[in-house]
Parts: structure tokens; sequence; C-alpha cells
């Protein structure tokens, strides 16, 4: 599975596709999967970090300022930069910002993984990335479009995310790495769960394609329009993260991470903010959904393409060695 991953990942999606369009009544049902799925994938995906090594990637400053740099100083200049040729239409625009203006923090840390990004480096700063968010969106959206809109940011479905995406998993595979160490039934247990992740990312996949679909419906000329905005944003990002990576001198693996913590949202997470606005902005759901759909297949494209743009002859420090 693991080297037929990318067609396996485009399969899903290809799937996903057929039955939102089949089965739209499934979609609402769908949705609520979404989240089990993904906290279940990034339970696997932390159960390969060691905690050991987790500790050590918290003392790494200099890879922590990147991400910042990256995500709320780079990403916010791409953005203004993209603004004025937006759609004038306001919820478009609330919902291009809501989603493009927070960094993913769940299956960034698989595909950056699997483009041999550093997944330690991406977990340790996770809850850096999630708080940063939350306090800056707020004075970000009053920047772009006033006063009017800085407020319907909510903290509930950050925290919420926060407790079930990061802390649930990351202490299941905490308890489960220690008793791997100590019982050969919990390193089975551990060594069963770490052949999941092809599984389970193709999962995850089908779900959030498969319920998002049927919202698609009804606003294909919203999707039309905000749809090459995206587009360019991860090419943009592609080399707007290479250079942050040269930049702050980080070594393949640290590089590759920025580039991609860069490029991905947080389209999961903000998807509640977007669904509780006013009526007159319910198109503002429909972008950010809309966002989902290109950046998965934008991962899929960037875990072959990432590897070329920051080759392993590149690095410019050295791997910090395991413990």
């Amino acid at each position: 599975m693991e080297r037929h991953q990318v067609a396996i990942y485009l399969a899903a999606m290809a799937a996903g596709g057929l039955l939102g369009w089949l089965a739209p009544v499934a979609g609402p049902g769908l949705e609520h999967a979404i989240n089990p799925v993904l906290g279940a994938l990034l339970f696997v995906t932390f159960l390969q970090v060691p905690a050991a090594e987790l500790v050590r990637s918290l003392r790494d400053g200099r890879f922590l300022f990147a991400a910042l740099v990256v995500n709320f100083v780079t990403v916010p200049l791409v953005v203004a930069a993209m603004f004025t040729f937006l759609p004038t239409d306001q919820a478009v625009r609330v919902g291009v910002l809501l989603v493009l203006l927070c960094p993913c923090v769940d299956y960034v840390i698989v595909f950056s993984g699997l483009a041999g990004g550093s997944s330690r480096r991406l977990l340790a700063a996770t809850p850096l990335l999630l708080v940063a968010q939350m306090v800056l969106l707020p004075g970000f959206l009053y920047l772009f479009m006033g006063s009017e809109l800085a407020d319907i940011v909510e903290v509930g479905p950050f925290l919420e995310a926060f407790v079930f995406l990061i802390v649930i998993p990351l202490a299941l595979a905490w308890a489960l790495q220690a008793w791997a160490a100590r019982r050969p039934a919990g390193k089975r247990v551990s060594d069963a769960a770490t052949t999941m992740m092809v599984p389970l990312m193709a999962a995850t996949l089908l779900t959030v394609v498969a319920s998002q679909v049927p919202e698609l419906g009804g606003s294909l000329t919203d999707v039309a329009a905000v749809v090459p905005f995206y587009a360019v944003f991860l090419l943009v990002m592609a080399f707007a993260g290479k250079a942050v990576a040269r930049l702050f001198r980080l070594d393949t693996g640290a590089g590759r991470a920025i580039v991609f913590t860069g490029a991905t949202r947080n389209s999961l997470v903000v998807l509640p903010l977007a669904l509780a606005l006013p009526d007159a902005l319910a198109v503002a759901a429909v972008v950010v959904v809309t966002q989902t759909l290109v950046e998965v297949l934008g991962m899929v494209a960037y875990v072959r393409l990432v590897p070329r743009l920051l080759p392993a002859r590149e690095a410019t420090a050295k791997e910090p060695a395991a413990p």
C-alpha cells in the first residue's frame, strides 16, 4: 500500500466524489464522521513520533519561529496580494479569508511525513499554531474586512479541534508507546496500528470529499470563482515556504515541513465558523469547503513535488540525531 499510496488516495477521492454525487443525503452523516476518522489517522501518526523526540523538538526555536513567520507573516502578505482580485461578493471574501489565514494542525503532519518532512517538529508546533490563529484571526479579519466582521470568530471550534484532534490522539499514542515498551502484547498492538496509516488516510479523504460534494451543487458559480485563487495560493506558497526555510537555514526535513505548514489550511476547523455566519454570508461555507477539495488534490501533488523542490542535497544543517 505504501508503494501505491498516491494512487490509493486519488482513488479514495474519486470514490468520495461519486458517493457524494450519488447519495447526497449521506453528506450530513459523513460530515459527523470526519473528526473521528481524522482523529484515528492522527493517533497513528503520533504513534510513530516517540515522546522523547517531541520534547526535544519543543526546544527547536528556529523551526518554531520559521513556522510562525511563514503562517502569520508570509501567508497574510500573499493573501493581501490576492485580495484585490477576489470576487467582490462579501460572503466569498469572508470564506476565503477564514480558510487561508488559518494554518492546518491535523493532516498536514501526515502529508508532510509522506514527503520526508519532519513530523515531530510539526507536531510540536501544532499547539502554538492553533493558539496563534485563534488570537490573530480577528485582527486579520478587521484589517481585510472592517470591524463588523472581526467578532465572528468563536473559540469553541478551535478548542474542540485541539482536544479531539490533538490532545486525545496524542495521549492515546503515548499510552500505547509506554505499553509497547513494557509488554510484547503492547508492541504487537503498536506494530499493527502503524500499518493502518494508508487505509486511514484513504478513509479520511473519502469521508471529507463525500461529505462536502453535496454542498457544492447550488453554488457552482461561486466555486468556479475561487478555485483559481486556491490553486495559485498552493503554487506561490511552495516557493514562499522554500524561501522561509532557506532564510532560517533549516535542514531538509524541517524545510519540507515549513513548505507544508505554509500551504495547508485549517478548513476542517474553520468550517463551523463559516456555517455559523448569518444567512447573508451563507456562501462562505461553500467557499471553505471548496478549499478542502482543492487542497487535498494539491497535497497529493505536493507529496511528489516538494522532495524535488527541496532535495536532500540542499540541507544546510544536520538533522538532529534521534535520542
